[in-house]
């Protein structure tokens, strides 16, 4: 048995350091990244190409936790993504809803208000 709070504690850490092959290989190899209100990203391969484009600008990032649920397969997490860009600082209110399987990411869909974000990168 797996223990999906911590593997999924360890992405979000991950995550500070801006690499996209690491943080693809957290999920599945048929796994689903689904960045809402954007399409759906499946399978590893795309999601790293994904990843790697939507970081491209950023220059540090640090995801704080300030709730985690886990139950069974299903790990939430409500968090403040803090992210310093190239066009500016970005703080993020996010909820990410994990399914597990097998120790990795099986999907992802993560929850925040685009124009939050945009607003700030103007």
């Amino acid at each position: 048995m797996h223990d999906n709070a911590a593997i999924v504690r360890e992405f979000l850490q991950a995550w500070s350091r801006l690499n996209p092959a690491e943080l693809a290989s957290y999920f599945a190899e048929d796994g689903c990244y689904f960045n809402i209100p954007t399409q759906p990203i499946r399978g590893r391969v795309q999601i790293e190409k994904f990843i790697g484009g939507f970081i491209a600008s950023w220059t540090h990032t640090e995801w704080d936790i300030v709730t985690l649920l886990a139950e069974g397969n299903r790990v939430m997490v409500e968090r403040l993504d803090r992210t310093q860009t190239q066009r500016g600082k970005v703080d993020l209110p996010c909820v990410g809803v994990f399914e597990m399987q097998d120790g990795k990411i099986r999907e992802w869909r993560d929850y925040f208000d685009l124009g939050t974000y945009q607003k700030a990168l103007k």
